[in-house]
């Protein structure tokens, strides 16, 4: 199964067979993101999410995604509070599909709504939101779910093309960030890409023309400015809150 999960304990597929007496009971609580540090972010979320959060992009030499930046250390997300709600501004919509997902066959050509059915909203006890009705049929609730998993993976695919020409320009540039922080305390992140700007003004008249025509080049100074996001995100979560014991975080994780 093709691997978004990041958040997912155990996605199985979703069959009136197996889950036909399941209810599903969601709402504001986000514990199942407490210890994700940057999530996937698609590049029709980049406007939203630039408001409140840094994007950078997270990968390796061979294929990099567009990441939002969620906390200062590993397994620690800064944006969920004690009792589960979210703190942070914009939601990735990563998050808000959850506990569904769709899973690629190897061909690529088949897709499967699936569900994590390690989630506290699930229950047989007719509590929240019925996956089918009596008779096995989909609900209109979890029809809607496969049309936002659906255009979420269209999105998907969308940005991925973006990032290709991202790395076919040669505009991604290793990243690192540190942070001085109140109290003293020292934080780095790492592991991450972002485009160079000097490399960007540089391309070709043209190229920069079918970029502006396809709205890549508004993405790439989303991009650039919401990294001004950074020092003052580092700032309120040492502020808002005790820092994590856990390890200043090294890398951007990416499973997109």
């Amino acid at each position: 199964m093709s691997r978004q999960l990041m958040i997912y304990e155990r996605a199985v597929p979703i069959s009136s067979e197996r889950h036909r007496d399941w209810s599903v009971r969601t709402g504001g609580d986000f514990s199942f993101a407490r210890e994700v540090n940057s999530v996937p972010l698609l590049a029709a979320e980049f406007i939203a999410a630039a408001t409140d959060h840094a994007i950078v992009f997270a990968g390796d030499e061979n294929t990099v995604f567009p990441s939002v930046i969620l906390g200062m250390h590993d397994n620690a997300n800064g944006n969920v509070g004690e009792d589960g709600s979210w703190t942070g501004g914009y939601i990735p919509a990563f998050l808000r599909r959850y506990p569904f997902v769709f899973s690629r066959s190897e061909d690529g050509k088949t897709f499967t709504l699936c569900m994590d059915e390690e989630f506290d909203g699930f229950n047989k006890d007719g509590k929240g939101e019925r996956l089918f009705d009596a008779d096995g049929n989909r609900t209109q609730y979890l029809e809607s779910m496969l049309t936002f998993a659906r255009e979420y993976q269209a999105l998907f695919d969308r940005t991925q093309i973006f990032c290709n020409r991202l790395k076919e320009l040669g505009l991604l540039d290793a990243g690192q960030a540190q942070f001085n922080l109140p109290g003293g305390e020292s934080s780095q992140l790492g592991g991450f890409f972002t485009i160079n700007r000097a490399k960007l003004k540089a391309l070709p008249p043209e190229t920069l023309a079918q970029m502006a025509s396809t709205d890549e080049l508004e993405l790439c100074y989303v991009h650039l400015q919401s990294l001004n996001n950074l020092t003052p995100m580092a700032r309120r979560l040492a502020e808002g809150a005790a820092a994590p014991k856990g390890k200043a975080a090294k890398k951007v994780k990416s499973d997109a």
